[in-house]
């Protein structure tokens, strides 16, 4: 993959581009069931450990139903799995390729963000397509000054 600003095949490590359909709906499917706060919540549960409907009720501090129906969510999307012990299903992550997902967004939403700085028109242009524009329209002005 080429660094920032430089042209790729658009390839990612594994071969997987941007033309491939199948790929990108499987990574749409993936981040639509992660995008609720709950479900983020869940599976930085599931993170530290396997855990049992109740134990998330508790440590979410929501209803068994709302858990329920969430974890329904992550499971049909493949990113949690239940295993059965005695009365209860014990909920896991799939991988942990998922939990770094979420904390990798996390991390990305909580940064500092720059904020948009005006350009001074008083300044010289550094983009040399702004550059050129500016020259085009000067030199359009003082023609129709003529």
């Amino acid at each position: 993959m080429g660094t920032r600003g430089q042209c790729s095949d658009g390839l990612g490590s594994r071969g997987v581009g941007a033309r491939d359909v199948a790929a990108r709906e499987a990574a749409s499917d993936l981040l639509r069931a992660l995008a609720s706060p709950m479900r983020i919540a869940i599976v930085l549960a599931l993170q530290e450990d396997a855990r049992c409907v109740h134990e998330l009720v508790g440590s979410l501090g929501v209803s068994q139903p709302l858990v329920s129906q969430h974890l329904r969510v992550l499971k049909d999307a493949g990113v949690v799995s239940g295993e059965r012990n005695g009365r209860e299903i014990m909920y896991s992550l799939i991988d942990d390729h998922l939990a770094h997902i979420v904390t990798d967004a996390l991390t990305h939403a909580t940064e500092p963000r720059p904020t948009p700085q005006t350009r001074d028109p008083d300044a010289p242009a550094t983009n040399t397509t702004a550059a050129a524009t500016t020259q085009r329209s000067t030199a359009h002005s003082d023609e129709t000054k003529r």
